[in-house]
């Protein structure tokens, strides 16, 4: 009997579990795939979805209204590097002195001890990967571009790393792969330099005759395609890149990395270059705007975008996808070279509501489109929390269950997801090395000495000598400065300032505007 008992009680537990089991399964929720898009210079009102009429969007816009649209997302900094930097490393770029923008020739910014953002994926079991703008620094400032170049993107945590080295305006004007110039002829080796150019090498100073497009300002060195550039280059001929052809470049590297890790999970980071200078859209894209090369390689942009949401739907992947799109600072026109962006802008307003634009400490500087979509995850809707690049990190570790978090990087997965609002409550802006300060709907300023308005590029950089405060509620376009009548305000701000980034006396700065 006492048998007969326990070999029913062995098989009643064997039936529970039988029956428990494949059920627990079916509601496991797959691991998502994570996807960040990150353009290079796109202005809040840049967008369809963030009020622009005059360039159409439709591919971004789609994102925006199946996700979370947020009006309050901000890149760190208001200019790539540091931007950059802290998108990966959930880290404010203002604690590490060299997060500035970087030569083609800059040693790697972030140390390879640093917990990254591929490297706490990496950890998940994800396959991890970049393709396009790096502007991180390679290797220990002494690169030799014939051989493997490294560390970089490998060696942060990368599987994969097809990337141009600096900016589209710089010289190497090669695609790396690997940490191996892609293309490259041993017997035409790669020679850079940032201080002298090279015996007998042609530059846009020397010979303008050679140019199809003119340069404005900094832009003078070496010439490649008919472009004059920032920096020298020798050698390497048969691995230069045509711009005309790079969006298309980047964008079939990012599909075919989509489809040759479909079967497992992967994180994809998609940096553009558009509409960074210098503005060179496909034929294909020429006159789509009436405002000129910039106008035209934003629309380029979106359809890259809508193109690679539709590798990511052909492959059965878009419902276990997490989207982040952003850029990494606001908008600026004339950057450079003679492309009518200033003179055929119109009625566009690259930067919105918002006052300043790239290199500024005012809103335009940092606060940028910013949206997150997970098709049947994320509840469509518009969110006004206050959200920070840097936040990625730590909250898409929430996401794939991962301890790993950033020194500056708050948790906010819940309002990534769309199902919270309180986003945070201070953050510290940087923009060019001088930083200020919001907090609820407040922003400070501290004074700095530097010119007011940089007269190349045509935009106000945030510097007064005095304290600017600026309440965001009722002031968007920050035009009524407050400090002098909101003296406790102005007092709260700054102890809040100071305890956060330290007390920062009023300096003159010298900027780098290149």
């Amino acid at each position: 009997m006492n048998y007969l008992k326990m070999l029913l009680f062995v098989v009643t537990v064997i039936l529970l579990y039988a029956c428990n089991a494949p059920q627990k399964m079916e509601t496991e929720q797959p691991i998502p795939n994570v996807v960040i898009i990150y353009a290079d210079d796109l202005g809040y009102g840049d967008v369809g979805a963030y009020g622009s009429t005059e360039i159409l969007t439709p591919n971004i816009d789609k994102l925006a209204q199946g996700g979370v649209r947020f009006t309050n997302g901000y890149a760190s900094s208001a200019t790539c590097s540091p931007s950059r930097y802290a998108l990966l490393t959930g880290g404010y770029p203002w604690r590490n002195e060299r997060a500035k923008i970087l030569d083609g020739t800059a040693p790697l910014l972030i140390g390879t001890d640093q917990m990254t953002l591929p490297k706490m994926f990496k950890a998940q079991g994800y396959h991890t990967g970049i393709v396009g703008k790096w502007h991180l620094g390679l290797g220990d400032g002494q690169v030799d571009w014939n051989q493997r170049i490294a560390p970089g993107p490998n060696e942060v945590g990368f599987d994969y790393a097809y990337i141009m080295a600096a900016t589209q305006d710089r010289v190497p004007t090669v695609y790396i792969e690997n940490g191996m110039v892609v293309g490259l002829d041993s017997d035409d080796p790669i020679k850079v330099s940032y201080k002298e150019n090279f015996p007998g090498e042609p530059t846009g100073k020397e010979n303008p005759e050679m140019l199809k497009m003119l340069w404005h300002h900094g832009h003078f060195n070496t010439v490649v395609n008919g472009i004059s550039r920032i920096g020298y280059m020798k050698g390497g001929t048969s691995a230069r890149w045509v711009d005309e052809n790079m969006a298309d470049t980047f964008l079939v590297r990012a599909q075919n990395y989509i489809v040759e890790h479909s079967d497992e999970p992967f994180f994809l980071y998609y940096t553009l270059q558009q509409p960074h200078v210098p503005r060179t859209p496909h034929p294909r894209f020429v006159g789509k705007t009436d405002l000129g090369p910039r106008g035209d390689v934003i629309v380029e942009a979106d359809w890259c975008i809508g193109e690679l949401i539709n590798t990511l739907e052909a492959e059965g992947l878009l419902e276990n996808t997490l989207i982040v799109l952003s850029s990494d600072n606001g908008p600026v026109l004339n950057d450079g070279y003679y492309d009518e962006a200033d003179t055929r802008v119109g009625n566009h307003s690259p930067a919105g509501p918002l006052r300043g634009g790239k290199y500024s400490l005012f809103e335009a500087g940092t606060r940028v489109p910013f949206i997150t979509y997970w098709k049947g995850n994320i509840e469509p809707g518009v969110s006004d929390a206050v959200v920070s690049q840097v936040d990625l990190l730590s909250s898409l570790a929430q996401l794939v269950g991962s301890e790993a978090r950033g020194t500056d990087s708050e948790e906010l997965l819940e309002v990534f997801m769309g199902k919270d609002n309180q986003g945070r409550e201070e953050l510290i802006l940087e923009a060019t090395g001088r930083t200020a300060l919001r907090k609820g709907n407040w922003i400070l300023i501290p004074p700095y000495n530097g010119v007011a308005i940089n007269k190349n590029v045509n935009i106000e950089l945030g510097n007064a000598k005095e304290y600017q405060l600026y309440n965001l509620s009722e002031d968007l376009g920050e035009q009524h400065n407050l400090a002098g009548t909101h003296k406790e305000k102005l007092e709260e701000m700054i102890a809040t300032f100071e305890v956060i980034r330290g007390e920062v006396s009023p300096k003159t700065e010298k900027l780098d505007l290149k």
